[in-house]
């Protein structure tokens, strides 16, 4: 995820600060996800309504309410176990 300016505009804000604020004065300020972009605002609004006291406060937010194309393959995971009737690596207990 890049922040695009973003991060000076979350660092630059007064606090402390609420989602709404933020989505009233910043909303526009878009992400560069994986798979796609999107705005401040569409993120934020997945949050309710909350107060940050910090800088770290917002980024941790955004961060965790970003959507799927954050992500790059949807589903995917490499701690699968192997499939019936494939060969996989050799299970390694540490």
């Amino acid at each position: 995820m890049r922040f695009n300016g973003t991060g000076e505009m979350i660092e630059a804000l007064d606090y402390p600060t609420t989602t709404d604020e933020i989505i009233d004065n910043h909303g526009q300020y878009e992400l560069e996800l994986q798979r796609g972009t999107e705005q401040v605002g569409e993120i934020l609004e997945r949050l309710g309504t909350e107060e940050f006291e910090t800088p770290e406060e917002v980024r941790l937010s955004v961060r965790s309410a970003v959507g799927h194309k954050a992500i790059g393959r949807r589903f995917y995971s490499d701690r699968d176990p192997t499939a019936l009737g494939e060969s996989g690596p050799t299970p390694l207990s540490l």
